[in-house]
Parts: structure tokens; C-alpha cells; sequence
């Protein structure tokens, strides 16, 4: 079996090197969902109609966030039937998002379910045809998430419906060949709750086996590391990676967090030969997948069942989406180098749906972009709008110089004054650096070269820099441990919640400034100066 599938996919692979934009697939895939969606209350409601023009489309039918979808949502869960897709669901994918962010329930469909299957096998396909081989086939895929637990939806009628992960629910609907031939860990340790069993649990059931793919977040990929290794090396002190455990491990594929902060722990964790997959995966749907060098961002899945559109975040405006809609551009109308709030709309109803996320396109001739953060959450209390993306690199390139690593950082807004109505201050960076580094850091040294790295990537902060809207940033050293305690408030320690890195307000960084007060005690809140002009 693994054979044959690894023949089909090597003539799939060559498909895939086509320097195809995609706009023919999209074009498919929208009067497709249009047809279905036409069929649905809710697509009635937004007068949605079978084989509308996408001009019409986009005039009519609103831009969404979740809160709007969650009314038919509520409806699905209780059994309603063609409420915002044809037939009924009984899945629905808990998404938790950033730290203290709101939980959401998705509707996974039956067609929903074929998307995620077909984009994940193209994802593994263009990793192949990068590789330029099919070996991941030849062994078994070992995929690191959230337990696999379904919980039973109590006010459903008539029929059953579950919630839970989507990595349960993908785990639970695996054909039966995927399962016999390659899913690891299997569904029974795959729905462990207790985090430490099931990280044993893995390494005593893959420790012999022939891994050949491991999938899972940074956050989870170095602990299970360290179990694999800890049990192959039986108590002895060893320099071990996971290729000496499975020779045959030539992939890791990852995303759902910056991969930067863990490159290097990483890297020796798993072995030399081991190349990285960035994939881009959500509960609303899988976006896209790398398919050439990292550095040339990841190429959106155009053929995998998703309708594409773009809203320039130039034009964003949470507050005025009702009239936003028209502005957005399908696949055909982005540029290179422009920040994009990206629009979804699926095979579980979601259409025009806002994920949340906001990407740039490195290029359009095949369409590859890097997800540079999140609409809601980026540095834009003096006008500067930087993203997630862009504070990440910064400290990482201030770091890489150093030789020192993060362990988790946020920044937030300083206010100061305000000049002809105008807010001023500056960016407060709080960081969380790993120990021991080859240099003591400081804080006089951190901030002046945060500043102008900032303002070397970021024009716009530049700007601001050079007219005094913004004034130097300050620099928090925190003790080690914050970061995970912070977490930890907000829920499990155990990667379900993302770090939030930044915001346009001070919600987390109060947050942070109460709870280090609690938790160094009486001693100074921080380990070097707090601004580097003191």
C-alpha cells in the first residue's frame, strides 16, 4: 500500500510544479459553493443565488466575523438541517485562538471534512515534489496535537453531533487505509488528556517504529523530543536526536506558531537531514502550504475547495464591514507586498467570513504569501500599523546577534501625552529571554537596537520615529517563568492557546505588570532597567 501510494503521488508531484495562479480553480470552486450556498436559509437570507456573478457576489453578500455567523451556528448544533450548508453537521471544531481570546464552535461538513483531506495530501504532495522523492510515504506519519477527545453535543436532535479539536475530529474520520498504514499515535493514546502520559505514551509506542513525518506545533514538538529521547537513551546521559531514534525521519511539518523563536532547539532536537513543511491550517479551513524555500512564503491552495478574496488592510475597518464588502478582491486582484485581511468562503456555509488573519503576498504569478498576524491584534495606537510578524523578527534578528533566545515576549503601547489631540508614547516591549546566553543583555542595549530595527522594516514606524510621534521604546526583562504563568491564567499550559504578542492596547500588559507583581513577591519586577534611558 505504501508503495502504490508513493507512486501516485510522485506523478501528482510533478503536477504540482506548474506555475499555475490558481484563478481558474478559484473561479470553479466559487460557482460550486454558490450553488450550495443558494440552497441554505441563511444564503437565501443573504441573497445568495445559484450562478450570481462574483461582482454581485461581493455586492451583496457582507463581510462577516464569527459573532454574525453565530446565531446559524447555534441552529446547526441543535440539529437544524440546511441552515448554512445543504444537509446537517455533526462536528464542530473548538477553535480557542490567542490567549483570554473567545471560543468558537466551526461547523465541520461532510464536504468541509473532504476539503481538509484533499488539501492535507496536497500539502504532503508539494512537499514531495520539493524533495523531489517520495520517501514520507514509505513510513509512518506521527501527528502531535490536542487530545483527540469528541465531546457529545447534549441539545442535538435527532441525530448525534460532536465537539471537539479539529484534530480529533480529522483523527476520528481518517479513511481506513490512512489509519492502518500511517496515522500515528493511533486514536486511543491520540485521545489521552493528561499531556505527560500521552507524551509517554508516544515515545513507548513509536520508539521502534518507522517514523518517516512528524507534524505538530513547535510548542510540542520539543517535549515530545525529549521524551523520545530520554526513553531510547534508558537513563543515560546523551546528546541524542530524534534521527538516531527513527533514521528514516526526513520532515517536519509545522505552523499555527511562529516557527523562529524555536529554529535552533529545534533543529538539534530532530536531527540533521530533517527538512522543515510550514503549512498554514485553521478551523475555517487549510489555506496553504510550503512548496519552495521558506523564504518564499507558502503557496495558497486554490484547487482544495476554499473561495479566496482579499481586503486591503488599508481598508479595514472592524466597525464598518457592513460596508466594506465591495472592496474586497478575489485571487486575481492582489499585489505583491500589500497586507491582506484574508476572506473565506467554505463548504461548511462560512461565506465571507473575516478568519481573523493578515497575510502578504511575496508573489502572484503562483500565489505565495506568510501570514504577518491578526487583524485584532497588531501595534497600531499611534498610526505605525505593525504586525505580529514584524515585532517577531525584530527581537529575533536583535537575538540572533546576541546569540541570545526568547522565551516569550509581548509589546504593548506607553502612552505619554498627546499633541494637537493626537496620542503619543511609545512601544513597551516586555521579554522573557532563555538562560544561559553568551552575554548578559540589558535593557540599554535591547531597546536603541529594537528601534532601529523596527524602523528599518517598518516604514511607517520610521516615520513617526522621525516626526516624535513616537519616542524610544522601552525594554521589561522579566524573570524566567512569566510567560508560562500568564498562559497558565488563561488556560491549559499545553500550546491550545496562542501567545498573544502584541496589541494596539494595554489589556495584556496591565495583566502582565498585576501578575508579575504576584508572582516575584517583594523582589524587583524586573531584571534590568525597564527603559534604557534611565
Amino acid at each position: 500500500m505504501n508503495l502504490a501510494a508513493a507512486y501516485l503521488s510522485a506523478r501528482a508531484a510533478r503536477r504540482l510544479r506548474r506555475r499555475d495562479p490558481g484563478h481558474a480553480a478559484q473561479q470553479r470552486i466559487y460557482r460550486r459553493l454558490v450553488s450550495r450556498l443558494a440552497a441554505t436559509s441563511a444564503g437565501r437570507e443573504a441573497g445568495i443565488e445559484a450562478g450570481m456573478h462574483p461582482s454581485v457576489f461581493r455586492a451583496r453578500v457582507p463581510l462577516r466575523t464569527y459573532e454574525a455567523f453565530s446565531p446559524y451556528i447555534d441552529r446547526m448544533r441543535r440539529g437544524e438541517r440546511d441552515v448554512l450548508w445543504p444537509g446537517s453537521c455533526s462536528f464542530f471544531a473548538i477553535s480557542s485562538g490567542t490567549a483570554a481570546g473567545r471560543q468558537r464552535h466551526l461547523p465541520v461538513t461532510e464536504d468541509m471534512l473532504a476539503h481538509f483531506r484533499s488539501a492535507s495530501l496536497q500539502s504532503l504532495l508539494q512537499y514531495t515534489a520539493r524533495a523531489g522523492h517520495t520517501g514520507i510515504f514509505l513510513g509512518r506519519h506521527l501527528l502531535l496535537g490536542c487530545p483527540a477527545t469528541l465531546v457529545p453535543i447534549g441539545e442535538a436532535q435527532p441525530q448525534a453531533c460532536f465537539a471537539g479539536d479539529l484534530c480529533g475530529i480529522a483523527a476520528v474520520n481518517f479513511p481506513g487505509w490512512a489509519e492502518k498504514h500511517y496515522f500515528e499515535p493511533g486514536i486511543e493514546i491520540a485521545c489521552m488528556e493528561d499531556w505527560q502520559a500521552r507524551l509517554a505514551a508516544i515515545a513507548q509506542r513509536t520508539l521502534r517504529r518507522d517514523i518517516t513525518l512528524l507534524a505538530s506545533t513547535p510548542f510540542w514538538a520539543l517535549p515530545l523530543a525529549d521524551a523520545v529521547r530520554t526513553l531510547a537513551a534508558r537513563g543515560k546521559a546523551t546528546a541524542m536526536h530524534l534521527k538516531a531514534v527513527w533514521p528514516n525521519l526526513e520532515c517536519f511539518v509545522h505552523g499555527g506558531a511562529p516557527l523562529a523563536p524555536f529554529g535552533t532547539q529545534l533543529r538539534d532536537a530532530l536531527g540533521e537531514g530533517v527538512e522543515f513543511h510550514e503549512v498554514y491550517p485553521a478551523s475555517e479551513g487549510f489555506i496553504a502550504a510550503q512548496d519552495s524555500e521558506a523564504v518564499h512564503g507558502m503557496r495558497l491552495l486554490t484547487a482544495s475547495g476554499l473561495y479566496f478574496e482579499f481586503l486591503a488592510m488599508d481598508d479595514f475597518h472592524a466597525g464598518a464591514l457592513q460596508d466594506l464588502g465591495g472592496r474586497a478582491v478575489p485571487l486575481e486582484g492582489v499585489r505583491a507586498g500589500v497586507d491582506y485581511a484574508l476572506v473565506l468562503t467554505t463548504p461548511a456555509g462560512l461565506s465571507r467570513y473575516l478568519v481573523g488573519d493578515v497575510v502578504r503576498f511575496i508573489s502572484t504569478d503562483v500565489p505565495r504569501l506568510i501570514v504577518v498576524g491578526r487583524t485584532d491584534l497588531q501595534l497600531n495606537a499611534f498610526g505605525e500599523r505593525v504586525m505580529e510578524r514584524d515585532v517577531n523578527d525584530v527581537l529575533l534578528a536583535v537575538c540572533q546577534r546576541h546569540g541570545w533566545s526568547a522565551a516569550g515576549f509581548h509589546v504593548a503601547p506607553h502612552f505619554s501625552s498627546r499633541l494637537t489631540g493626537q496620542p503619543r508614547g511609545s512601544h513597551e516591549w516586555w521579554i522573557e529571554l532563555k538562560v544561559p546566553t553568551i552575554e548578559t543583555p540589558t535593557a540599554n542595549v535591547i531597546g536603541p537596537e529594537l528601534d532601529a530595527e523596527l524602523a528599518r522594516i517598518s516604514p511607517a514606524y520610521a516615520a513617526r520615529r522621525r516626526a516624535q510621534q513616537i519616542e524610544a521604546p522601552s525594554v521589561r526583562l522579566v524573570m524566567p517563568g512569566v510567560f508560562e504563568e500568564w498562559m497558565r491564567k488563561h488556560g491549559r499550559w499545553d500550546g491550545r492557546k496562542k501567545l498573544c504578542r502584541c496589541r494596539s492596547d494595554r489589556l495584556f500588559a496591565d495583566e502582565l505588570t498585576d501578575l508579575y507583581r504576584l508572582y516575584v513577591g517583594t523582589r524587583s519586577p524586573f531584571s534590568a532597567s525597564p527603559n534604557p534611558r534611565e
